[in-house]
């Protein structure tokens, strides 16, 4: 058996959606399983779509998710040029092979011909019913094709498809998928406009000078399988195998995901954040809104795909070993944000600490408060295990820097009762008299002190928690009083009974 080779190809058109993430990972999952390749190829054959910064955005996209390519476009190889734009040469010589062979044939219509045609024949498309009375090679004759073109006349060359015939597509993930050829239209292969072949004419010859094994590629493209299969057969090549990958839906499961879902659920459809060269208009990146890579990936991996097991924490090397094609699910995948979320969780507990450090000083700086990073540190970790994202940390522990001027109503309707004032100001005294302000001392000290009086734990350290915090919530008291120090916590605490018995 041949080394398995596969490829990434996407086009410089705009940002990577997390879709064409998705697709490139089960390539790079399935090329590292079997000992293979993964290829990095662009597709840039429709020069008026190309968007500058496109193709850099989507190399460092890929390097911060860690998957790896072994050649290609910026990682070299002996099988390039890897850009289709710098292989016109290439393709223009198995264009003239179809041509040559009598598989292709030269089309001069106009958009304006085109057009009137479809107006005149309902769901009208150019194949062997209508080839025979459009403007081409075939009903004008090889050499009065021949003269137009040498007086200048633009012209597509388009793939003949012979009607009736049953092409069938073993596909990895749906088995057997057999389409007639009726039902397919003389794709345009090559336009002399701009002397660059379409898609279709251009990846075939790419997979299989790059010598692909295995073409792994969304759903969206299984309609050009067929065509894809028969242009094979037509060079006389070995086609590679095929498979197509179930649809990542809204979360909503109805249709597509696209940025629009994103928009609206508020998650980022990209990997990095993104500038609209044209526009300015910048779109939120998985990056840059604190998930962390090792997060997508996991989460990415089980959309569509799993182990067969409840396994699903799984680190790239687990991913790898486990991967199977095969048993990708043939339906659309949902993108559920909550689990997204819960993955970055999950890994926010093992990450590197100066991840959430530096999140929480880029928050403290934009509050004009200066902070050393062990003290930070400290409450990163105290803190963590109620984020899913670093941004969410300031939220949760501005409190520590910044006393409350509001208080939580439901808080308050919950502990704050008639005999809380009581309490909290008899609690300020007794804790004004302790030397020694450390939470593991204080806080025996503390429960022996409540239980002297009677009275019920849970009212008077949620009273007392309210008034540091503003809310019933945060870690434990004691770990709050240790940052605050004896100080302010009383100043809080006073200032609190003060403010709610007005």
């Amino acid at each position: 058996m041949n080394k398995v080779r596969v490829r990434f190809a996407p086009s410089p058109t705009g940002p990577l959606h997390i879709g064409g993430v998705r697709t490139c990972l089960y390539n790079y999952l399935f090329a590292r399983q079997h000992g293979g390749d993964l290829i990095f190829r662009i597709e840039d054959t429709d020069s008026s779509r190309f968007v500058a910064g496109a193709e850099q955005y989507i190399l460092e996209a890929f390097d911060w998710l860690g998957i790896k390519f072994d050649e290609g476009v910026s990682f070299g190889g002996d099988k390039g040029p890897y850009r289709q734009s710098e292989r016109r040469e290439i393709y223009k010589k198995y264009v003239g092979e179809l041509l040559d062979a009598g598989k292709a044939y030269y089309a001069f219509d106009t958009p304006e011909e085109l057009e009137a045609a479809r107006k005149e024949t309902p769901n009208f498309q150019y194949d062997a019913r209508t080839r025979g009375r459009m403007r081409n090679s075939l009903t004008l004759g090889l050499d009065e094709a021949k003269r137009l073109i040498a007086a200048g006349e633009k012209y597509v060359v388009r793939f003949l498809i012979d009607p009736g015939e049953d092409v069938v597509v073993n596909d990895m993930i749906r088995g057997e998928v057999k389409i007639n050829s009726s039902i397919l239209d003389d794709k345009v292969l090559y336009k002399s406009a701009d002397e660059l072949p379409t898609y279709h004419l251009a990846n075939i010859v790419d997979d299989h000078l790059m010598e692909v094994t295995h073409v792994i590629r969304g759903e969206e493209w299984l309609p050009s399988s067929p065509l894809h299969m028969l242009l094979y057969r037509a060079f006389g090549w070995e086609d590679p195998r095929f498979a197509h990958l179930p649809l990542l839906l809204a979360p909503e499961g109805n249709g597509k995901l696209s940025k629009r879902d994103g928009d609206k659920y508020g998650f980022p459809v990209f990997p990095l954040e993104w500038k609209d060269p044209k526009t300015g208009t910048i779109s939120s990146g998985y990056r840059e809104s604190g998930y962390l890579p090792e997060a997508v990936v996991n989460f990415l991996a089980l959309l569509g795909w799993n182990p067969g097991d409840d396994n699903e924490v799984m680190t790239m090397q687990q991913l790898i070993d486990t991967f199977n094609i095969e048993h990708c699910s043939k339906n659309g995948a949902r993108f559920d944000v909550k689990k997204m979320l819960w993955f970055n969780h999950h890994y926010l507990q093992e990450c590197d600490e100066q991840i959430l450090v530096n999140a929480l000083q880029a928050d403290l700086k934009a509050n004009g408060i200066a902070e050393t990073d062990a003290r930070v540190r400290q409450i990163a970790g105290l803190m963590k295990e109620r984020v899913n994202l670093p941004k969410e940390l300031w939220e949760q522990c501005a409190f520590f820097w910044q006393a409350p001027e509001e208080f939580d109503a439901k808080s308050l309707k919950k502990w704050w009762k008639d005999e809380a004032p009581q309490y909290v100001a008899a609690l300020c005294d007794f804790l004004e008299s302790q030397d020694d302000w450390r939470g593991e001392t204080l806080e025996g000290k503390v429960m022996e002190w409540i239980a002297s009086k009677e009275w019920a734990v849970g009212k008077v350290m949620n009273a007392f928690r309210v008034t540091l915090v503003g809310a019933a919530r945060g870690p434990q008291i004691f770990a709050i009083t240790d940052f605050l120090g004896k100080e302010e916590s009383l100043r809080r605490a006073r200032k609190a009974v003060e403010t709610l018995s007005v």
